[in-house]
């Protein structure tokens, strides 16, 4: 929650060095939307407004400030994953606007997955499938529970682990659920033509047993998981079984129009049975490159490189409006 604000009246700069000291010592009541908006559009030059949140009221203002010329870069996935609606209107307000948009960092952190996949849309190329892991949650948790090599842990003890290297959300729920998958699938979805309207449009697996739907406390969901490890283990049984592995993937079968997001089992030498730690993996198939699609993995998240996700896209606005 947002409960100061710092700025110049007359748009002077701000120092740096000392901000953070004279927004605790001097900080204001923080402004509405429509302040926002419409100091921001009086500026004295061009203006980009780096979203930071993951707030629906932002999100929702987003077509407010691109139709008054305010530029945007954010790794804010609620504005590009709510409804199609709002979808529609940021695209139709930066065009009246003549402002840009970038959220390189919404999926992926500073992987350059929505940059490629914008380079193959407007260079005419088709895509007819994307598939990857989205999630580093996720992907630690199945790189550790279904290993290529070395013995497994149950999958509670799994999740209490990634929870206390800090690897998933305080609440582990806001990661099993998949929708954090879900919202980035629906946004690369858009960018290639398909009008997803939801994250409820498609089939999402959520990896919270039915029993614990309604547990409150997220340390006593914890306590409970493990009555319920028999039924990951007899997932990863049949993949064994098969010399497989199990992972949480994500999947975009562009010419059906059809998304999911789920347990798959990927043999063996699969590029994403190959992942380690934490990374993620992206690929896209297209007409151009055929039976071998472009792989982008690496680091899916962290403070470090969502960070330079957000400065490539804000010198990408200033590269236009310089």
């Amino acid at each position: 929650m947002i409960d100061k604000a710092l700025y110049t009246a007359d748009y002077t700069g701000l120092d740096i060095d000392t901000a953070l000291e004279a927004l605790e010592s001097n900080g204001q009541s923080p402004p509405t939307i429509s302040f926002i908006a419409d100091y921001l559009s009086r500026a004295p030059g061009s203006t980009i407004l780096i979203d930071n949140t993951a707030a629906n009221v932002i999100a929702e203002a987003y077509p407010l400030f691109l139709s008054q010329g305010i530029n945007i870069a954010t790794p804010n996935k609620k504005p590009f994953s709510g409804s199609y609606q709002l979808w529609q209107n940021i695209q139709d307000a930066a065009k009246s606007g003549k402002s840009h948009v970038f959220h390189e960092s919404s999926v992926g952190a500073g992987m350059p997955i929505i940059s490629t996949l914008n380079d193959f849309v407007q260079t005419g190329d088709q895509v007819t499938r994307i598939e990857g892991v989205f999630s580093g949650t996720m992907s630690y948790l199945f790189n550790s529970f279904s290993p290529l090599q070395g013995k497994s842990a149950q999958w509670s003890a799994e999740v209490k682990k990634a929870k206390e290297l800090g690897f998933t959300e305080p609440d582990p729920r806001d990661d099993l659920n998949g929708l954090d998958v879900a919202r980035k699938l629906v946004i690369l979805a858009r960018i290639v033509g398909i009008p997803v309207e939801s994250t409820s449009s498609f089939p999402v697996e959520s990896l919270i047993p039915q029993e614990l739907a309604n547990v409150k406390a997220a340390d006593e969901f914890l306590d409970q998981l493990p009555q319920f490890d028999h039924r990951m283990e007899a997932i990863k049984a049949v993949a064994e079984k098969n010399n497989r592995v199990v992972r949480f993937s994500g999947s975009i079968d562009v010419s059906t129009k059809k998304l999911k997001v789920g347990m798959e089992m990927f043999d063996r030498s699969h590029p994403i049975a190959l992942l380690k730690g934490s990374d993620n993996i992206i690929s896209f198939h297209t007409k151009r490159y055929g039976t071998k699609p472009i792989i982008i993995q690496g680091a899916g998240a962290g403070g470090e490189v969502t960070a330079m996700g957000i400065t490539g896209d804000v010198l990408k606005i200033l590269a236009r409006i310089c």
